[in-house]
């Protein structure tokens, strides 16, 4: 064979593992609600629109795409002094929205009276959801924590007399009151509460680089914060405490302050 062919040849295959060796693998959709785990060169540094984000030492990184996001993902990787952008379309999803009229204004307002203790709660919730810890846990499958029926699903939306209500950023499942409850994975409780406003007993766990998840409506809790647990682990009990009107489990998962469809979790 002439030496400039081999030549050739040696270069392509060394400029393809080069180029496979830097690319970035994605697992999940790019689709509004959704979760994505990355996969990379461990030395990279990895901006998600423009925010650094942590690479684990084995190469994982993980982000999250809002209920209603309009636009594209900007990705960038820069390694070895080099800087590759990789631009992801997000695609749109629809939501089951209701309308319910007539309702008293208790039912779709809170008192006045519990405005200070919502605020404070939601403080103690945006702070659990900041931790941006090394663990690993966020980039492992996922389990669902209760059996029972899926009642309400994420991204739904209720209009109450003409307002719109707060989307679902969870899914909701049906279960007999003190059925037991699973850690969907492995992590550290980062809250435990018997009785908030709105989720009565809540339990959130930290899973690493921004991913938390949120139990709520718990009749009982077995955790306390600092706790580690393990996926399969039972953390509480399904009740029906807080703004509830019957027994279920109120799953949800976030990326920080962005909040995911479970089930992009769960299937991944």
């Amino acid at each position: 064979m002439d030496c400039k062919i081999i030549i050739k040849i040696l270069s392509f295959l060394i400029f393809f593992s080069s180029s496979l060796a830097n690319s970035i693998e994605f697992k999940g959709k790019f689709l509004q609600g959704h979760y994505i785990v990355g996969l990379t060169d461990p030395s990279a540094k990895i901006l998600i629109d423009k925010k650094k984000v942590k690479v684990s030492k084995d190469g994982y990184f993980v982000f999250g795409l809002d209920r209603d996001r309009k636009l594209d993902v900007s990705i960038v990787k820069l390694i070895n002094g080099k800087k590759e952008l990789i631009t992801k379309k997000v695609f749109k999803r629809e939501y089951n929205i209701q309308r319910i009229n007539g309702l008293p204004q208790n039912k779709v307002t809170p008192p006045e009276s519990v405005y200070k203790r919502i605020k404070d709660e939601n403080i103690k919730i945006g702070k659990a959801r900041q931790i941006n810890s090394d663990l690993p846990f966020f980039k492992n499958k996922f389990i669902m924590p209760v059996e029972g029926i899926i009642s309400g699903v994420y991204g739904s939306q209720r209009i109450l007399n003409g307002k719109p209500r707060w989307p679902h950023y969870g899914i909701d499942i049906a279960a007999n009151q003190g059925t037991e409850i699973k850690s969907s994975a492995s992590g550290i409780v980062t809250m435990a509460e018997p009785d908030l406003y709105y989720t009565g007993g809540t339990i959130i766990m930290d899973h690493g680089h921004g991913i938390s998840t949120i139990y709520s409506h718990l009749d009982k809790l077995n955790v306390r914060v600092g706790d580690e647990v393990l996926q399969g682990d039972i953390i509480g009990t399904v009740g029906s405490t807080g703004r509830s009107t019957g027994p279920h489990l109120d799953f949800r998962v976030n990326w920080f302050q962005t909040r995911l469809d479970p089930m992009s979790i769960l299937i991944n």
